[in-house]
């Protein structure tokens, strides 16, 4: 499958002469990243292609991630989503950063491959590996993928069970070394849309059919970032994937792409097709979720938000507010409230530009619809942020 079929336009502040090299500065990284996002402009494509073009999309909540279909999709359609999370073409599973994404079964495969050795830090680094010193980590993960294979269960009965075997260890901890070593997915109804379940788990392979024991694909993975979220630095793949030591592997993989510098002077990589319209392409407003890939795949993010803007958004509950981007950047949070007649309330974090507001209060009326199509009385409200 090709990651990227744009035709690369000149690179922008390309300096000619001797050593010179090209300079992207903040707004053209913005709008490049915002291109490969779809954010600038809605598309028409399968839900599963979006899915896998996007490496994914974080998905720990139950169901806010599907913010990320209205805001990119031409005509997004949730009922749709669910039918292929339940039908298997979509999973959910533990993926870059240890984190839930939403993903497909090739994907799956293929990422799980590749951050396994991020699924282990994390019980490593955990009070879950903390409690589990001396514990034979593969006969638990043994014994979980018999039960698992039984039926699917929560990692509370998952714990429960594994507790007969060894009684003098919690089972939460139990649990987790299965979560963290053992590919697993959420099996629906959880995640569906419009439905509830528990946060039943399976055998990855099991539930997709397919061997989830592949070599894992380093290289492959800094494309999959690229081609999503480029220009980016070795930093900042890192941040997003969770894995460490890539800059040999990019170091090794100079022929097949092109760099640049931002402007303060960290070398950016990116794939020579891959899209960088200029700084002066309009953003249009776009409501993201809580958890959007977009603010958590950089380890530099001042190309979507201002550092003031993360002091903003910062919160101790690890439950980030959904937030709406003005002219590419963060500008505001978003709320749904909960009342007679559905209301967006959204928090700007500065007066907004003359004519943003409208133009922001328009995308809000289309995420209204999208989230409650039965109702046509909905509102947008601007509110002084707390």
């Amino acid at each position: 499958m090709s990651l990227v079929t744009s035709r690369v336009p000149e690179p922008i502040g390309h300096l000619r002469g001797p050593r010179m090299v090209a300079v992207l500065d903040r707004r053209a990284l913005n709008r490049a990243t915002l291109a490969r996002q779809f954010l600038l402009e809605r598309v028409d494509r399968p839900v599963t292609d979006l899915v896998s073009h996007l490496a994914g999309l974080q998905a720990q909540t139950t169901h806010s991630w599907y913010v990320a279909f209205q805001n990119r999709l031409i005509r997004p359609d949730p009922e749709e989503v669910g039918r292929l999370l339940t039908d298997g073409a979509l999973v959910r599973m533990s993926l870059m950063r240890s984190t839930l994404h939403l993903v497909t079964p090739e994907d799956a495969r293929a990422l799980r491959s590749v951050t396994r050795e991020v699924m282990a830090r994390d019980l490593r680094n955990s009070r879950h590996g903390r409690a589990t010193v001396g514990v034979d980590h593969a006969a638990v993960v043994a014994r979980g993928r018999e039960l698992l294979e039984e039926r699917p269960l929560t990692a509370r009965e998952l714990g429960e069970r594994l507790g007969e075997d060894w009684p003098d260890v919690p089972g939460e901890h139990l649990a987790y070394v299965v979560r963290c070593l053992l590919p697993v997915v959420q099996t629906p109804p959880r995640g569906v849309w419009g439905a509830s379940g528990r946060p039943l788990l399976a055998p990855a392979d099991r539930w997709t059919g397919l061997d989830m024991e592949v070599e894992p694909d380093r290289e492959g993975l800094v494309l999959r970032h690229l081609a999503a979220f480029g220009p980016a630095s070795v930093r900042d793949v890192q941040a997003w994937s969770g894995l460490t030591r890539l800059k040999a592997v990019v170091e090794g993989m100079r022929d097949r792409l092109v760099s640049f510098h931002d402007e303060r002077g960290v070398e950016m990589f990116d794939l020579p097709e891959a899209p960088r319209p200029g700084s002066d392409v309009p953003a249009p407003p776009r409501f993201l979720y809580d958890f959007d890939n977009l603010l958590r795949a950089h380890a530099d993010r001042s190309r979507v938000i201002s550092d003031e803007g993360l002091r903003r958004i910062a919160v101790r509950n690890g439950m980030p507010p959904a937030t709406v981007l003005v002219d590419g950047s963060v500008a505001a949070t978003w709320r749904v409230l909960r009342g007679t007649a559905p209301v967006v309330e959204v928090a700007p974090f500065a007066p907004l530009p003359s004519g943003e507001a409208e133009r922001v209060a328009e995308e809000g009326l289309a995420l209204l619809a999208f989230l409650r199509p039965d109702r046509d009385d909905g509102r947008i409200e601007f509110v002084t942020p707390d």
